[in-house]
């Protein structure tokens, strides 16, 4: 299988020596020692510092956001910070090889470019999901978050839509040979009959606003503390409907998930409106999550970490199953919505 990825070994040069030279450019100096982070998109050190302190250093994927995109991630995340919202937001540095300050550094000292932020280091645990208090908790912080995003528009982000997240990823993974032969014509029918179910299902909904969200809201991206709940990243951050943040905090059996998404909404609309009609959307969201996942796996394939992480992937009864899985989710958008109004 080849992916059609620009970057063919991304990070080959980000080597220990590298991400410490490329802190010491912005005047922070590190004692020796740094830890990787679990990060595939991006790579992401944990750096301890000459004067005692720990910080975080993100490396961005080469060629998947444009400065402008990074630098509006930044700015909603110190937007929110200001707002006293708990999100881990960037620091303002300074570049010696650049002599200018901003939150997106660049350092050109290895084999290859960099750019690269600084964040102070947080830490928490996962959180109880199944705690209808904690759910409340975690609306009321999304819907404070919501409040913020609502306030302008992003210039330069993507918006989830089915041109950005279904039909552009359907279109270049037909364009390429990442799909078996075998397997290619069953699952292309599903996706574009998958397609036509969420045009359909979004014209039923009819116009949905559309605010800054974190975009990948799910319970690995939030961190628990005594405090509260809290986002180390906003990498995905995109423009959507408020349901965006939602649905993928919630699992288990439909009763379940009812009273997970009632506590979360109990929350949420102690600071934001919440438009129930956007509940029908959830399932139209959770189809063109599947297809965009398959197309980034496939993007990243030229980067070793996602062979050695995902070995699944790429064979023909991936797609095989994913045709099944599509036909089910075509299924379930035909059926009526699986929340309801106010009243559940």
């Amino acid at each position: 299988m080849s992916s059609a990825s620009p970057i063919e070994t991304p990070y080959a040069g980000l080597t220990p020596e590298v991400v410490l030279d490329a802190l010491d450019s912005v005047g922070l100096r590190g004692d020796g020692r740094l830890i990787q982070l679990n990060s595939y998109e991006n790579r992401v050190f944990q750096v301890f510092l000459e004067d005692k302190r720990v910080v975080v250093a993100k490396f961005y994927r080469p060629g998947r956001w444009s400065d402008a995109q990074i630098l509006e991630e930044h700015a909603f995340a110190n937007e929110l910070a200001a707002a006293e919202i708990p999100v881990v937001s960037p620091w303002s540095l300074t570049s010696e090889q650049r002599g200018t300050t901003s939150t997106l550094c660049h350092y050109t000292g290895g084999a290859d470019p960099h750019r690269f932020a600084i964040t102070e280091r947080r830490s928490g645990r996962a959180p109880e999901l199944e705690d209808e208090a904690t759910m409340e908790w975690i609306g009321r912080f999304i819907g404070r978050m919501h409040l913020v995003g609502a306030k302008s528009a992003f210039s330069h982000r993507l918006t989830l839509d089915l041109a950005t997240y279904g039909q552009g990823p359907l279109d270049w993974l037909l364009a390429g040979d990442i799909i078996p032969p075998d397997a290619k014509p069953g699952w292309e029918r599903a996706a574009r009959d998958a397609l036509a179910e969420i045009a359909a299902c979004f014209d039923a909904v009819g116009s949905t606003r559309t605010i800054r969200l974190h975009g990948d809201c799910h319970a690995g991206n939030v961190l628990w503390t005594e405090a509260g709940p809290h986002f180390v990243d906003l990498d995905d951050t995109l423009s959507g409907p408020a349901v965006q943040d939602l649905w993928m905090l919630l699992s288990g059996e439909r009763s379940v998930a009812t009273r997970q998404l009632h506590a979360l909404l109990s929350g949420y609309e102690d600071f934001m409106e919440f438009d129930w009609r956007e509940l029908r959307l959830v399932e139209a969201f959770r189809t063109l999550r599947m297809i965009h996942y398959s197309a980034w796996l496939a993007r990243r394939w030229d980067d070793p970490a996602f062979p050695i992480a995902f070995p699944w992937f790429g064979a023909p009864v991936y797609w095989t199953d994913q045709a099944v899985r599509l036909r089910e989710q075509i299924a379930t958008l035909r059926e009526p919505p699986a929340f309801g109004g106010p009243a559940f």
